[in-house]
């Protein structure tokens, strides 16, 4: 009986995940390695009504995909190993992953982590006495002095880059320093999005760096329609002053008199005529 129960309580499982691989169009599979429950659940809490989180056992995962008997949902499947969070969502993928880019915290290293970012120790008082801590700093590339009964670091130094592996002694050390090398969080796998895979790599987006591209771009493209003339509503203004101007420039070098151009028509003839004049008085005979 209880095998039973146990069978029909996975059957209920298996149906309701079929249900939300069909209610939602975007699934992300994010590892939970080294994710904190507490981190997990505050997670939850922010993404409420933006997307569905569910730790789930892949074996249900799979039977619930194989189950609709969608080819393109298959293509979840080799991601689906050791322990994950799953995500259901309607929101751009790429929206998703700069949600739980945000949600990250800083933390401690731990030896066997990977770095963050490149970690700088910045020079100045470590706050330790003399003492073991002063080989320890040594032993990862640390210059010190010792200042008043206090170890420094000599000058800012570049421990450990980002991507790179932190051994134990250089975890201990930032951990003595109060430095947090690693980021603690989701960071998904994979999203399946209407039918595509995109995968890790893909979903990072540097949007400083994008913004400036953009930005760019729209400005070759504004000067490129200027100057071949295209006219569109961000043209449109620029075009007619550049005409006006232009037609301004050709009336008063043909001398054509409207209210536009009567003003500098006359500063041009008194500009000809001082010219004029300079050059005769220099072509005088001198007495």
């Amino acid at each position: 009986m209880p095998s039973q129960l146990v069978l029909e309580e996975k059957s209920g499982e298996v149906s309701e995940i079929e249900k939300w691989l069909v209610e939602y169009k975007s699934i992300g599979v994010a590892p939970l390695k080294k994710v904190r429950a507490p981190q997990l659940q505050e997670l939850k809490k922010s993404l409420q009504g933006k997307v569905y989180m569910r730790v789930m056992k892949n074996t249900l995962m799979k039977i619930a995909i194989e189950n609709l008997n969608k080819e393109n949902l298959k293509k979840l499947e080799p991601f689906l190993e050791g322990s994950n969070v799953l995500l259901f969502t309607n929101l751009n993928p790429f929206k998703l992953a700069l949600l739980l880019e945000k949600g990250k915290v800083k933390t401690t290293a731990k030896s066997g982590d990977i770095a963050a970012m490149d970690v700088v120790v910045p020079q100045g008082n470590t706050g330790q006495p003399p003492g073991p801590i002063i080989s320890q700093l040594n032993g990862v590339g640390l210059p010190t002095r010792i200042e008043s009964g206090s170890v420094w670091v000599a000058k800012d130094t570049l421990v450990v880059r980002r991507g790179e592996t932190i051994n134990e002694r250089l975890a201990g050390v930032l951990s003595k320093l109060g430095i947090k090398a690693v980021e603690s969080g989701l960071s998904m796998r994979a999203v399946y999005d209407e039918g595509f895979i995109v995968l890790e790599n893909q979903l990072h987006i540097d949007i400083e760096a994008t913004l400036k591209s953009l930005q760019q771009n729209q400005a070759e493209a504004f000067a490129l329609a200027l100057g071949i003339g295209y006219t569109s509503v961000d043209t449109i203004k620029a075009l007619l002053q550049s005409a006006h101007q232009k037609a301004i420039a050709l009336s008063v070098s043909a001398g054509i008199i409207t209210k536009d151009t009567i003003a500098d028509i006359i500063r041009k003839a008194n500009a000809e005529m001082e010219s004029l004049s300079k050059a005769a008085e220099k072509s005088k005979p001198k007495a």
